[in-house]
C-alpha cells in the first residue's frame, strides 16, 4: 500500500499534466483559428499596422477649452 504522500504526489502530477495539456491544446487552437481567419480575410500591411498618431495641435483655442474643462471639474468637486 502506497503512502498518503505518494498518492498526493501522483494526484498532483496527474492534475498538473491535465492542466498543461489543456493549455497546450488551447494555444494550438488559438493559433489555428488565427491562421484560418488570416487566410479567409487577409489584410494588407497598411491596414494591419497603424501609421502614426496624429500630432496634437498647439492652438490657443484647444488649450483654452481644456483649461476651462479642468477648471469646471475642479470647481464641481469642491
Amino acid at each position: 500500500m502506497e503512502s498518503l504522500i505518494a498518492q498526493g504526489v501522483d494526484l498532483m502530477l496527474v492534475g498538473m499534466g491535465t492542466v498543461f495539456a489543456f493549455l497546450l491544446l488551447l494555444i494550438l487552437a488559438t493559433n489555428l483559428m488565427s491562421r484560418v481567419a488570416n487566410f479567409l480575410h487577409p489584410q494588407s500591411n497598411a491596414e494591419a499596422q497603424p501609421t502614426s498618431l496624429p500630432k496634437p495641435s498647439d492652438d490657443g483655442q484647444t488649450i483654452a477649452v481644456i483649461s476651462a474643462a479642468i477648471h469646471a471639474h475642479r470647481a464641481r468637486r469642491k
